[in-house]
């Protein structure tokens, strides 16, 4: 019996002892955030929750409170036919989303270079399965608005809030 109780810690152990963690959310060097986004941007809703749960980091109501102003800009939904079969008929959609964002901060000092964030999945399509189609189409934009917000918080843990972007170097 504790020949067995250790072999099974011994994994436990080994990963603890090397450094090993799990990937948690960092702080983002900032005590207050404004979101500047259009009303209906999925992906800052998924960054204001992710910011709310995990963070330090106060979500300000207005741009003039804030310590950093994340604008989103351009969020857009794509689908477009990959591949069609021999009668004519779709057999593949390549959907993608699409958004920019920069991040300023007080006195409009640009704190991180605007950044497009392209990202694409393919999804086959048969017409017998139109609605788990449709739901599997949502999922993928899901799991890419969730990858967008995750590439942006990333982003901001990693901005250094003492020195500005130079946008037009010399």
């Amino acid at each position: 019996m504790n020949r067995r109780l250790f072999l099974a810690a011994l994994p436990a152990a080994l990963a603890a002892g090397c450094g090993f963690r799990l990937r948690q959310s960092g702080d983002i060097p900032f005590a207050s955030l404004y979101v500047d986004a259009p009303p209906a941007s999925v992906v800052a809703q998924r960054i204001r929750a992710s910011l709310t749960s995990n963070s330090k980091t106060r979500l300000a109501a207005n741009a003039g409170e804030a310590e950093a102003v994340l604008k989103l800009t351009q969020e857009e939904r794509t689908k477009v036919i990959l591949s069609l079969s021999g009668a004519g008929r779709v057999t593949e959609y390549r959907l993608g989303l699409r958004l920019s964002y920069s991040v300023d901060g007080k006195e409009g000092r640009t704190l991180a270079t605007p950044e497009v964030i392209e990202l694409t999945r393919d999804i086959t399509y048969d017409s017998a399965k139109v609605l788990a189609k449709g739901a599997e189409e949502q999922l993928l934009y899901h799991d890419m608005e969730d990858s967008a917000a995750q590439r942006i918080v990333r982003r901001l843990q990693a901005i250094n809030p003492g020195t500005a972007v130079d946008e037009h170097p010399g």
